[in-house]
């Protein structure tokens, strides 16, 4: 909590009124009054229209502390409306709440704690569906649900995806301080940095292939059915059957990729655009490898790849499992949200 908003918790209405008396007495209209008051005080600890209230008060007369904080503005809270006004916009700040309430923000806040809302940001998501996009992804999860009668295939799935690791992977992150010191210094991230292009496959039994693309070097069909030969050749016969599953990338919908896998015999998995929370790469594997990269420097490509080596060899077969197996689960979210994205905690 900022030192701002634990100010705005322990200001009464006294110290309030005394403030806003100082203003008028200081010839300021309302406005400027709530604008000096909040600079110093915290952005939500006055309304605009709760300080023109108090100055028509002022105005008419009415100087006295005391008999003000008889007949000021109520504490008392319409509930029942406080919470229509959450769920319709639940990003209203305090100031907007006691404004729309006619009461303190100080009560407002006090009721929204007592119903167990807290101030916090929402999630992002990767991006902003079309109704279009939302029905195509139920379309899609209901098709994946109901092709077989168990989900025993998923055992012969492979999947891939590619993903940009940085040298230097320092995070800006709060620290415990005592008044005046700076704490350990974060150097910011450069405009452009140094970075290798990582591509993996894998399935419930672990990691097929992985490969750090050259420098420079973009992913085409080409390349990328080059990939999937690489691929083929470290399965050599080990699975009987391939259900693949990969994104709508250009590379991979294009003609030659989609000859390639009809050469290679494997079966296309249907993936909705714009669903990273639909593929086991970026909703499993890559949130891990993310988590073990953070705050990690490498000093060069040997550096780099021995780290990522070790971090899949250190991968149990259950993290696996648990990433592909998980799928059916999420299709069933999809397709009772109505297509929205699946929310990771």
């Amino acid at each position: 909590m900022d030192a701002d908003h634990e100010l705005n918790m322990n200001l009464s209405r006294r110290e309030i009124l005394v403030l806003l008396l100082h203003e008028f007495r200081l010839g300021h209209k309302a406005t400027e009054a709530a604008n000096n008051i909040c600079s110093t005080m915290g952005e939500d600890v006055l309304s605009t229209r709760t300080a023109q209230h108090w100055f028509n008060r002022f105005k008419n007369g009415n100087l006295e502390l005391n008999d003000l904080l008889r007949s000021g503005r109520p504490l008392e809270v319409d509930v029942d409306l406080l919470q229509q006004l959450i769920e319709q916009d639940p990003r209203l700040t305090l100031r907007c709440l006691a404004e729309h309430l006619g009461c303190s923000y100080v009560a407002v806040e006090k009721h929204l704690k007592e119903l167990g809302k807290t101030w916090k940001y929402g999630v992002w998501i990767p991006h902003e569906l079309s109704s279009h996009q939302l029905q195509h992804r139920v379309d899609a999860c209901m098709d994946l649900m109901t092709s077989h009668r168990n989900y025993e295939w998923l055992r012969n799935l492979i999947t891939g995806d590619e993903k940009w690791v940085l040298y230097v992977n320092y995070t800006h992150r709060r620290q415990w301080l005592s008044p005046g010191q700076t704490g350990v210094a974060t150097p910011k991230p450069d405009l452009h940095p140094k970075k290798v292009m990582l591509s993996v496959w894998w399935g419930v039994n672990g990691i097929i292939h992985w490969e750090f693309l050259p420098n420079g070097c973009t992913i085409t069909a080409d390349l990328y059915c080059q990939q999937l030969d690489r691929v083929a050749q470290k399965l050599n016969g080990k699975q009987d059957r391939v259900y693949y599953l990969h994104d709508n990338a250009r590379p991979r919908v294009a003609k030659l990729t989609c000859e390639k896998l009809l050469k290679l015999g494997w079966i296309n998995v249907p993936h909705p655009p714009y669903s990273p929370d639909l593929a086991p790469t970026d909703y499993h594997l890559f949130r891990s490898l993310s988590h073990h990269l953070r705050e990690k420097k490498f000093d060069d490509d040997n550096d780099m790849k021995m780290d990522i080596s070790n971090f899949f060899g250190r991968k149990s077969k259950d993290f696996h499992e648990r990433g592909i197996l998980s799928l059916p689960e999420r299709w069933r979210q999809v397709i009772d949200s109505g297509g929205a994205y699946i929310t990771e905690s």
